[in-house]
This record gives structure tokens, sequence and C-alpha cells, in this order.
């Protein structure tokens, strides 16, 4: 029978996995609904943060502070991808979106072989103070995995979405996507504003990834679980709104965990492709766009 405790515990599971979710997809919701670029390899780099992080914890390093400490290195790492991407597919200009989902594919099909041939096919895990520890609250039971990574989603969106406002580079990271020409006369560079985004979204992958083991073992060919519901959350949210992506990640995350709760695990794996379908096919905009 369906009881109230049940539906609280998976509404409370739900906000915990919707926050992580919003972790794990704002630096998709950057690249992909602020820059329009199709990093379809974006889970993948979430996977290789997550092997960053364990390789990082094997030397008794936190795994948050090792996310922090990657951030620097996958900013260059972006930065490379796009600028690759710029002048091999985006300068051309024809067909640069289809070119450009078959590069990033390629990306993400290099990153997946080489953790394979470095670290098998094993699942890969990290240990802190923090993992397999819970809070109870009457009959409401919380990991402290997931609250971790609940409070790490809200001070990510929070960040992102004062850098995106209240900076100079932000307002531009923002109108490189609507109005490239109006750019140029405030005397910035849309390529490197551009850029300069990219690298910024794959650092927060690199943090996220550090999440990402938090919360669960870790394979290479993880980012195929993910794919899908990151790109949910991104069209649900809708050009790249950070507060948006917070909504869109608790709407997902709440709706899988009831899901899961009533139907079982074989339904909620369909969920983000049903609210996908829906959205693009009701609000193509996003459920939180303009």
């Amino acid at each position: 029978m369906f009881s109230f405790d049940l539906l609280l515990n998976a509404v409370v599971a739900g906000v915990l996995l919707g926050c992580f979710y919003t972790a794990v997809s704002i630096g998709l919701s950057m690249s992909f609904g602020l820059l329009d670029v199709p990093n379809i390899a974006h889970p993948a780099v979430l996977v290789l943060g997550a092997y960053g992080t364990f390789l990082l914890g094997r030397q008794g390093m936190d795994p948050i502070l090792a996310g922090v400490i990657l951030m620097p290195v996958f900013f260059l790492l972006g930065i490379g991808m796009y600028r690759f991407y710029y002048e091999t597919f985006a300068r051309r200009g024809a067909n640069a979106e289809l070119r450009g989902i078959a590069f990033f594919f390629g990306v993400s099909f290099v990153i997946e072989v080489v953790l394979i041939l470095i670290f098998g096919v094993d699942q890969r895990m990290v240990e802190a103070s923090y993992i397999g520890r819970g809070l109870s609250f009457g009959e409401v039971r919380m990991p402290m995995r997931m609250l971790v990574a609940f409070g790490m989603a809200i001070a990510l969106t929070v960040c992102l979405a004062l850098y995106l406002t209240k900076t100079f580079t932000g307002r531009a990271i923002r109108a490189v996507a609507q109005d490239e020409a109006a750019l140029r006369l405030m005397g910035a560079n849309p390529v490197r504003i551009k850029q300069w985004a990219f690298g910024l979204a794959t650092a927060v992958s690199a943090l996220a990834g550090a999440l990402l083991i938090i919360v669960g073992p870790v394979e290479p060919s993880l980012d195929r679980i993910y794919i899908g519901r990151t790109f949910c959350v991104v069209v649900l949210a809708g050009l790249g709104s950070m507060t948006g992506t917070l909504l869109a990640g608790l709407t997902l995350g709440v709706s899988e965990s009831i899901v899961l709760t009533m139907f079982g695990a074989s339904w909620s794996q369909a969920v983000s492709f049903g609210l996908l379908l829906l959205v693009l096919g009701v609000r193509p905009q996003g459920m939180f766009g303009k």
C-alpha cells in the first residue's frame, strides 16, 4: 500500500536526487544552453572527473577537495576542446552543428576507451567520512552522500547565477548567444568569450564528476546512463538558466523517485526520456525558458 510516509520519503529522496542531477547538468546548461555547442561528450567528461577524483582519493584526499583541485586542469581542457571545435567546425559555418556532434561523440568515445585501457571495466569508488552514513528525521532517512550533492548543487547554482548576472564576463557570456554583433560593439571578442565559458563549464564538470563518484561507484561506460538525464534537465530548464536548471533537476528527480517507488526501477529509467519528448513537443523553449 502506498502510504503517506512512503510518499514523503520518495519526495525527499527525489529532492536530493534532483539536486544531484542539477550538479551534473549545470556544465551542460552553460555549454549547450548558453553557447549552443552540441557537447554530447559532457557525461564522458563527468566520468573522467570521477576517475580523476578516484586517483587523488587513493592518496588520501577528500573527494570534494579533489574535485576542486581538478577544476583548473579541466578548465584548460575545455578551452582546448572549444578551440579545436571552433577552428575545425564552427568557423566553417556550413553544417557546423552536425559536424560538431560527430566531433563530441568522438571525444566521448575516446575518453571511454582510454579509461577502459587504464582502469579496466571494474567499478571504482572513493572513501570519505560521510559516505555510508545518513541522517534520520522520524521515518525519513537521508544519505549523507546525497546531502553533500544537495549542498554542492545549491552552491554551484548560486555562484554561477551571480557570476553570469553580476560580472562583465558573465553578462557577455549570456549576451554572446543572443547578439554577437552587439557584443563586438562593446569591445568583447565573442570567440574568446565562448572559449572562456566552455572552459568554465568543463571546470564545473570536474567538481560534478567528484559528486558522481561520491554518490555511487563509477565505470567507464557510466556516461551512457547520464546522457539522457543531463540533456533532459537542460531542455527542461531552457536557454542556459541556472535557476531553471535547478528547478528542472528537482522536477526530474522527484518524478523519477515517485515513479521508482510506485512502479519499480524499470519504469523510472524512462522518466527522463518521457519528460524530454513531452517538453520538446509541447514547450520547446523549456519549462522555465522565456
